[in-house]
């Protein structure tokens, strides 16, 4: 795998790349890194960086400072320029948390402090959440008279069930990382000190996979919310057909039967 490469030049957020580990910090600290329309705009090209780079096998995720994101900055919302909801969800939001989604490489969410508003949709929208016992997770929309949106509303009920999920989006009480570990919203909660090592761990055995097939599993995942049993076996027999015809694959069971660790290239 890949070693040390420059980081990429941007002004509202870090981008490096170590160990095909992609890292992405949201880095307006004094902000609690809330959305301005430039942070939005370089998350989405660095998501689109990742999704080009083949030597790229996992990604982290997380904030500078004490937030990991404070959701849209509304100091930007009362610009005389600023452009209607909708278009900005549409033409900005929307595209993040599908480029998250879309992308082949599995996404740790370290989630360092504060998930708010859109910021708690970033880490929703994560393969792997990692949180802080300083996190916690808000919907907080209610309080400003809006609805909770980039892509919330889908995932929370997938991920905490439709009467916890009512309850955040409807009343919009913080969720506490010891909370979120318990309805599984999050995969484990860590001392803060330990989360950056921790979300590195688990992206350093994820880059240690096989691409395609982890990929294959993304996709999978994410049909089976949408699909019945049938069509989720049928899902998987395709998708296990992919797999099963790349070179990965009979690297994996060569070293498994040579007792060795699998040596994949993502072919």
């Amino acid at each position: 795998m890949g070693g040390e490469r420059a980081a990429q030049a941007f002004t509202s957020l870090r981008y490096e790349v170590a160990d095909s580990i992609a890292t992405i910090t949201l880095d307006r600290p004094d902000a609690l890194n809330a959305l301005t329309v430039a942070l939005k705009q370089e998350l989405l090209a660095a998501l689109r960086s990742v999704a080009r780079d083949r030597a790229v096998r996992a990604v982290v995720l997380t904030g500078a400072g004490r937030a990991f994101c404070a959701g849209q900055d509304l100091k930007e919302r009362l610009q005389p320029d600023a452009a209607p909801l909708a278009i900005e969800l549409r033409e900005r939001y929307n595209p993040i948390i599908a480029a998250m989604r879309g992308l082949g490489q599995p996404i740790v969410g370290a989630i360092n402090g504060v998930a708010a508003g859109a910021g708690a949709s970033l880490a929703f929208a994560c393969d792997v959440r990692l949180a802080a016992e300083s996190a916690s997770f808000v919907l907080a929309f209610g309080r400003i008279g809006l609805v909770p949106d980039s892509g919330s509303t889908w995932f929370l009920p997938r991920l905490v069930g439709p009467a916890k999920a009512a309850e955040l989006a409807l009343i919009g009480e913080p969720l506490s990382a010891v909370d979120a570990e318990r309805f599984g919203l999050v995969a484990r909660v860590v001392p803060g000190d330990a989360l950056a090592g921790e979300a590195r761990a688990v992206a350093s055995r994820l880059a240690g996979l096989a691409p395609i097939a982890l990929a294959q599993t993304k996709r999978a995942l994410e049909r089976s919310w949408s699909i019945g049993l049938e069509a989720a076996l049928e899902d998987e027999a395709y998708r296990q057909g992919i797999a099963g015809a790349t070179a990965d694959h009979a690297e994996g069971l060569a070293a498994f039967l040579e007792k060795r660790p699998p040596r994949f290239r993502g072919e």
